[in-house]
């Protein structure tokens, strides 16, 4: 079975890069367009360190069990281009991931954004792998539209 479970998703934004990555650079703004933050508005959250910078780390905590308990950090940035974080999952399955935003100019007026997601997987959730992705890529997929739709609104 597959030890690892990667997945990524691209949309088209019609605004400049520098300007989706400025908004993407900060971690608040999921609270906007992220399917998971938007799912229990009511969640406790907690902030540690300055938004869009390395080492800013965002937990939440949520009854809900499509939501859960978890934390993400920024990792790494590529300034203009690419925002990294690991996400720290302790409910409702403990797990470590990894994932991305790359933004790339397609013109003065157009950015590509995608986002990518892998974490390890281990039997005998591995035998789930497929359900697990199917069901990650629709809500990038829908993150990602309400993101475009955020922006270019």
């Amino acid at each position: 079975m597959a030890k690892e479970m990667q997945l990524e998703k691209s949309i088209i934004i019609n605004q400049p890069a520098q300007s989706v990555f400025a908004y993407l650079k900060l971690t608040k703004n999921q609270e906007y367009f992220s399917v998971w933050n938007m799912t229990d508005p009511n969640k406790a959250t907690t902030t540690n360190g300055i938004d869009g910078t390395v080492g800013f780390v965002y937990s939440w905590d949520s009854k809900n069990k499509n939501v859960g308990a978890g934390s993400q950090k920024i990792v790494g940035i590529s300034e203009g281009n690419k925002i990294e974080y690991e996400i720290t999952f302790l409910r409702p399955m403990k797990n470590i991931g990894n994932s991305s935003f790359t933004i790339e100019s397609i013109n003065e007026s157009q950015s590509k954004v995608t986002w990518d997601f892998k974490c390890p997987t281990k039997f005998p959730m591995s035998l789930f792998k497929g359900m697990f992705q199917k069901m990650l890529g629709k809500d990038i997929t829908k993150s990602l539209e309400n993101l475009k739709a955020k922006l270019e609104n």
